[in-house]
């Protein structure tokens, strides 16, 4: 036999006061006149019994519907390969249900031209947005300024005034090509996480180049290349400087699924990681320890990424108009594919 559903009606019995009660006190309504003592007693009772309201009730209360959403611009192809994201979304989720939100994933492949974004605002499915990243040349961030709703960038946009959240990326992509240098290597290449349109990979890209300018290391494009999310992406870039005269004794791949590329295409070339090219990722994502040789990589705090997102925007979505945007820091994380754990890093 199942267990008949605990109703405000129960709660009202053992409480000792009317449903319209129960209502005010588990909505939080504002300007219920109700008695610190009542509200004890409702809130007692709701805990004995096991009730809990309905959504759709909670949302009539509150003009709310107690949930987030999380735009990912990307394509399932990318999601399947990403292992950020999982760590990620589960530091939001965690954070948002502490604070009583849920959260909801909408997919927008191309950020550039479709309007998920303002369908989930109009069409009040959720309270507020993070938008994971966020484009330098996406017509659609000025309507959400006009929209004034409660939003937060996964990603730093320069001149925004939009709330983010967000790693040093200079600094970590400049640690690990300084890394590199100190190896001794002064042809290092650089490949991409994604297209130039996006902060981070301009970010990204500048600390690559100021550790070479810091060094006297003249940049050379050949050794540049632009890659688009995936492995294979990595793995053609990493193709093509390998038949360059004269190739790279080092690659910094600017996120770790484009390392697993670039040292795909290494292994197939005949060559040996470290001994003739040098590989740093970015992200340390749980595959990166368990990458042939392991990976060294820029550690992000994804987690705590996903979880700061939660706290700003909650804010932002009860009324606060002054959120700080929040940048957290990286950390080198030295493993076996840059050589300098077995001493065969040095070039010259």
């Amino acid at each position: 036999m199942t267990r008949r559903q605990v109703t405000s009606r129960d709660v009202a019995t053992m409480a000792g006061v009317s449903r319209t009660t129960v209502s005010l006190v588990m909505n939080n309504a504002p300007g219920a006149r109700l008695s610190d003592e009542t509200r004890q007693r409702v809130l007692q009772a709701a805990r004995e019994l096991g009730y809990y309201p309905k959504a759709a009730a909670r949302s009539l209360a509150t003009g709310k519907t107690q949930r987030i959403g999380l735009v990912l611009g990307e394509g399932l192809e990318r999601l399947a390969a990403d292992a950020f994201l999982p760590v990620f979304l589960q530091g939001l989720t965690i954070s948002a249900h502490q604070q009583g939100y849920l959260v909801v994933v909408q997919l927008a492949e191309d950020t550039t031209d479709q309007e998920e974004y303002i369908w989930l605002i109009r069409e009040q499915q959720v309270d507020g947005l993070i938008l994971s990243g966020p484009s330098l040349n996406s017509p659609l961030l000025p309507k959400l300024a006009e929209e004034r709703f409660p939003l937060i960038l996964h990603g730093r946009l320069k001149d925004s005034g939009f709330t983010y959240i967000d790693v040093d990326n200079s600094k970590g992509a400049h640690t690990a090509v300084r890394h590199l240098i100190e190896l001794g290597h002064r042809r290092i290449g650089f490949i991409s996480n994604a297209h130039f349109s996006f902060s981070g990979t301009q970010e990204r890209f500048a600390g690559y180049t100021q550790a070479l300018a810091e060094q006297d290391i003249a940049y050379n494009s050949d050794l540049a290349r632009v890659a688009s999310f995936l492995p294979e992406s990595g793995k053609t870039a990493m193709e093509q400087m390998l038949r360059l005269p004269k190739r790279p004794t080092a690659v910094f791949a600017a996120s770790d699924v484009i390392a697993f590329g670039a040292m795909r295409a290494i292994h197939a070339a005949g060559l040996r990681i470290p001994e003739d090219v040098a590989v740093v990722g970015f992200d340390d994502s749980f595959l990166s320890a368990h990458a042939h040789p392991p990976l060294t990589t820029v550690r992000v705090p994804a987690h705590e990424l996903g979880w700061t997102a939660a706290e700003l925007l909650v804010p932002l979505i009860e009324g606060d108009e002054a959120v700080p945007s929040v940048t957290l820091e990286t950390e080198l994380v030295i493993r076996d594919s840059c050589g300098a754990k077995t001493g065969r890093g040095e070039r010259r």
